[in-house]
C-alpha cells in the first residue's frame, strides 16, 4: 500500500465488466478455481481502463456458480494480479480504440495461475467489496463531470463575448445568453449534490443515494453544457483547434459509464422511493 500511495506501483486497472454481462455483474463468466496454493483464472474482461499502464490489477471472478449461493451476487471474489508477471503466464491485453481520449482495453485470462494469498478479503464476498468502491468512483466521476461542464460554460461565454455577427457580440442575443445561463444554473445545482456526497463519504456515512444522484445530475449538466457550447460555436464547434468537439465526445461517456443514467434512475426508484424493482 505505501508503494501504491507513493506512485511507485501503479494500481490503475479493475477488471469487472465483461462482453456478455454489462451492467448485470452477477452474470460474469470469468472464473477462479482453487488448485492447491493457487487459483486458476479463465475468462475475459472488457472496457478495463489503463490495463496497459498498470503494474497491478484487481479482477472480479466467480469462485462458485451463480446459482450456488443465496443471492445471485454471492460467490464472486476479488484478486490482485501482478501484471508484469502475469503477461508471460496467461494474461493478454488488447487495446480498444474508442471515440474519446481514453486508454481502455480487453483483457484475456487463459489458465492464469494466481497465488491464493492474492485473494482480497474473503472468498465469495467480492461483490460487497466492489460496492464499497463504487460510491467513491461515482463521486470522483461526478466531480470530473462538473469540471467539464464549467469548462464548456467558460468556453461558450468567452466565445459569445468575442464573436460578432451583425455588428454585435452574439452573446448580446438572448438566444445565446439563456442556454449558457441555464447550463450554469444546472451545473451549480448538480455540484451541490456532489459536495453533499463528498461530505457523507468523507465522514464514513452511507452515501449510496447521494453518490448515484450526484453522478446522474452532474452527467446531465455536463452533457447539456457540451451541447450548448457546441451550438454556441456553430460551425467552429466542429473544428479541432477549438477543442470543443473533443470534449463533447469525452463528456458523452458519463451518460453511459461508469453506471448508466437509466440504472441510476432505477436505483432511486427502488431504493429511495420504495417502488417495485423494474428488472
Amino acid at each position: 500500500l505505501p508503494n501504491i500511495a507513493s506512485g511507485e506501483l501503479r494500481l490503475q486497472a479493475f477488471g469487472v465488466t465483461e462482453p456478455t454481462s454489462g451492467t448485470d455483474t452477477s452474470r460474469i463468466r470469468t472464473t477462479a478455481v482453487r488448485d492447491g496454493d493457487d487459483y486458476i483464472i479463465n475468462g475475459q474482461k472488457v472496457w478495463t481502463s489503463r490495463a496497459e499502464h498498470s503494474d497491478l490489477m484487481l479482477v472480479l471472478a466467480r469462485t462458485q456458480p451463480r446459482d450456488a449461493g443465496k443471492r445471485p451476487h454471492d460467490g464472486m471474489s476479488v484478486f490482485i494480479i501482478d501484471m508484469q508477471d502475469a503477461k508471460s503466464k496467461g494474461l493478454s491485453i488488447k487495446p480498444l480504440r474508442a471515440m474519446l481520449n481514453h486508454a481502455t482495453t480487453e483483457v484475456f485470462f487463459d489458465d492464469l495461475r494466481v497465488p491464493a494469498k492474492n485473494l482480497i478479503g474473503e472468498e465469495g464476498k467480492g461483490f460487497r467489496y466492489l460496492l464499497d468502491g463504487l460510491n467513491a468512483e461515482r463521486i470522483l466521476i461526478s466531480a470530473e463531470a462538473i469540471g467539464d461542464a464549467r469548462w464548456f460554460i467558460e468556453k461558450a461565454s468567452a466565445y459569445a463575448g468575442e464573436r460578432r455577427v451583425f455588428d454585435r457580440p452574439i452573446g448580446q442575443n438572448q438566444g445565446i445568453q439563456f442556454p449558457i445561463a441555464r447550463a450554469y444554473a444546472a451545473t451549480e445545482a448538480a455540484d451541490l449534490m456532489v459536495q453533499k456526497a463528498i461530505g457523507l463519504f468523507d465522514q464514513g456515512e452511507a452515501c449510496g443515494s447521494e453518490a448515484n444522484m450526484a453522478k446522474l445530475l452532474s452527467a446531465d449538466a455536463s452533457w447539456a453544457a457540451a451541447d450548448m457550447c457546441l451550438q454556441t460555436h456553430g460551425g467552429f464547434g466542429f473544428a479541432e483547434e477549438y477543442d470543443v468537439e473533443r470534449k463533447f465526445r469525452e463528456t458523452r461517456l458519463y451518460q453511459v459509464a461508469p453506471i448508466s443514467t437509466n440504472l441510476i434512475l432505477s436505483y432511486i426508484a427502488e431504493h429511495v422511493l420504495g417502488l417495485p424493482r423494474s428488472f
